[in-house]
């Protein structure tokens, strides 16, 4: 990052992540891509209806991507219908987590439990 980036800019990296930009390569998930919620969520005071710090999405939630947009030029950010709960919520690629497209040694490892994978989330 260069020393003339904008507060915003600043405050919209986390500590330690890199200068990567997203944007130079293409979406890592797809429309109506079934994914998975890799952390817990809380409102930031930018959900409307809810009040700061209520939780918006649990780790672990399924979701489908709805819409894809950017975020300061550098990010991708994927708006996730959460099935359930009735709202969107935008996401980061590093905070969601595929159920549609996994690495064959990651089925491998579920084999056991390789139907119920496959259902989660579905309608």
């Amino acid at each position: 990052m260069t020393m003339d980036a904008t507060p915003m800019e600043l405050a919209a990296l986390d500590a330690g992540e890199s200068d990567e930009v997203e944007l130079t390569s293409s979406p890592r998930f797809a429309f109506g891509e079934r994914v998975a919620s890799r952390k817990l969520v809380r409102n930031d005071g930018t959900f409307p209806g809810k009040d700061i710090g209520d939780v918006l999405v649990e780790r672990g939630d399924v979701g489908y991507v709805r819409s894809i947009g950017t975020f300061l030029q550098r990010y991708y950010i994927y708006s996730v219908e959460w099935v359930g709960k009735g709202y969107q919520v935008g996401m980061r690629a590093k905070e969601l987590c595929t159920l549609d497209a996994l690495p064959e040694d990651v089925l491998e490892r579920f084999a056991d439990r390789l139907e119920e994978l496959k259902s989660l989330g579905k309608r």
